[in-house]
């Protein structure tokens, strides 16, 4: 119920965006990310391959910081997330609420549980396809590389998308989106920002790392036969490693990362590994198999649709986890 009255809020407040472009009234900032928006729509079903159809080419003021707030819950000695099940999406690892107090108030209910639980504000999703999605003017506040990535990602979900299997589709879109931002920015000779965007990818992949890190040995610890007691402790000390590594290499980097800091504060846990895994867990195997395709997104595309044709096993043998990406 929740979800289908947030969609239709968020379908009523559509407005094309060349109507909006147009609008006197229409902040001059707005505007700008529109004119970019526009662009990137065209470059994404040209260059890029993904649907050309009628997502993002309208606009919707939501009124809020984020369209919705996810819902990521692990068990206490475990980095597998739990999973729900709905008609259109099919099982995933999240529950999402359109209203930030409902998502808290089912975190709770989890905790209580005994769930390691995460909530994160989302600033777009995918309907894949069944609704035509708009911009979101949550999509605004990141500045225009990070919404024509946003773009590339979720039209990437439109254009593959395998029921039960959040792994693979997300590493599936955010491959598309990495590759596709970089195709864009060179597109628009945007040497300098191309420049920062390898920087924040690397740096990205630094801390993609010591979570990694952080992961298996949590792993190998919940495999163990400690008592219940000790293996908390341990528990807690690896997170507390963790928060060092990240802080250290905010120093190394000069200046702190947003995002980590929050989840710092409001204490690391199982939650946010398994929502880190599923993003970005199985993207080097996805990256070695645009490579193999020769960097062709058309090839890319077909590949990977077969892929997703096999048993879900086999394809995480060939595309997650470290025996897939130990050739990179």
């Amino acid at each position: 119920m929740q979800a289908a009255s947030g969609e239709w809020h968020v379908l009523h407040e559509r407005v094309p965006i060349d109507t909006v472009i147009a609008d006197p009234q229409t902040p001059p900032q707005v505007r700008e990310h529109l004119e970019q928006v526009r662009a990137a729509r065209v470059f994404a079903s040209r260059e890029l391959g993904l649907p050309d159809n009628d997502s993002y080419r309208t606009y919707a003021d939501i009124g809020r910081p984020f369209v919705v707030w996810n819902v990521v819950a692990a068990p206490e000695f475990s980095l597998v997330p739990k999973h729900w099940c709905f008609p259109v999406a099919g099982c995933v690892a999240y529950r999402g609420y359109f209203h930030e107090a409902a998502a808290r108030d089912f975190a709770l209910t989890l905790e209580t549980q005994g769930f390691d639980v995460a909530v994160d504000g989302v600033p777009a999703y995918s309907t894949l396809g069944k609704f035509a999605d708009p911009v979101l003017s949550t999509m605004l506040r990141y500045g225009d590389a990070d919404l024509v990535a946003t773009i590339f990602h979720e039209l990437a979900h439109q254009l593959l998308y395998v029921r039960d299997d959040s792994e693979f589709n997300e590493a599936f879109a955010t491959t598309v989106e990495y590759v596709g931002l970089e195709r864009w920015l060179a597109h628009q000779g945007e040497t300098e920002r191309m420049r920062a965007f390898r920087e924040d990818q690397e740096r990205e992949q630094q801390l993609i790392k010591l979570l990694s890190s952080t992961r298996a040995d949590l792993e190998k610890l919940y495999a163990s036969s400690l008592p219940r007691e000790e293996m908390l402790v341990s528990k807690a000390e690896a997170f507390t490693q963790l928060a060092g590594e990240i802080r250290a290499l905010e120093r190394r980097e000069g200046g702190s990362i947003p995002l980590y800091e929050e989840w710092i504060g409001e204490g690391l846990n199982n939650a946010r590994l398994a929502s880190v895994a599923t993003y970005f867990e199985c993207v080097p195997g996805f990256m070695r198999l645009l490579h193999e395709q020769g960097d062709s997104l058309p090839r890319f595309y077909d590949t990977a649709r077969k892929l997703a044709e096999q048993p879900r096993a086999e394809r995480h043998a060939r595309l997650c986890g470290a025996q897939a990406t130990a050739s990179d």
